[in-house]
């Protein structure tokens, strides 16, 4: 990767680090990967006329149980706006319902209907079965390895996104 240039005041320097092409590099790749795992999806029919966020969401309930729409959104860099659509799209197909919250009015729990559950069940098993095709000869140390520097990556990454105007 070319040398990269950082701004400081009004003048841009070049940046001849190693370490941030690296990391530059890996986050190109990371993207890439992202929008290659997206399309084996769309094929494999894990990503459905709701769109990518579905299963997400589903898992989260399956995983966490009813949560508050707001609270959806916090766990991903989306809108709540966006999360209560899906929210409402998935409640439409009778995957998920709103129940009143015990510690707020206004803002229901979602949770997954049973119709739900048997969704995200045969989803999951797609899934695992789609994975366990891919990356064969990574080991799991490799894999869970990379799992940990891509977490790291991203929690550094959603700090500094907090921390913008």
């Amino acid at each position: 990767m070319a040398s990269t240039r950082h701004k400081t005041g009004t003048r841009a320097r070049p940046i001849n680090d190693s370490k941030a092409e690296a990391v530059a590099e890996l986050m190109l790749e990371v993207t890439q990967c992202f929008f290659r795992i997206r399309a084996l999806g769309q094929a494999a029919g894990l990503i459905t006329n709701w769109g990518g966020g579905a299963f997400g969401f589903i898992r989260s309930l399956a995983l966490l149980g009813p949560l508050t729409v707001p609270q959806i959104a916090q766990m991903r860099p989306t809108s709540r706006q966006r999360m209560q659509r899906l929210a409402d799209e998935l409640a439409a197909e009778g995957l998920v319902e709103f129940i009143d919250n015990p510690k707020h009015r206004r803002s229901k729990l979602v949770r997954l209907t049973p119709k739900g559950e048997a969704e995200y069940r045969e989803l999951n098993t797609q899934f695992l079965s789609l994975s366990s095709t891919v990356g064969v000869a990574l080991s799991e140390a490799d894999i869970r390895n990379t799992i940990e520097v891509v977490r790291h990556l991203s929690d550094d990454v959603k700090g500094r996104s907090a921390r913008l105007p």
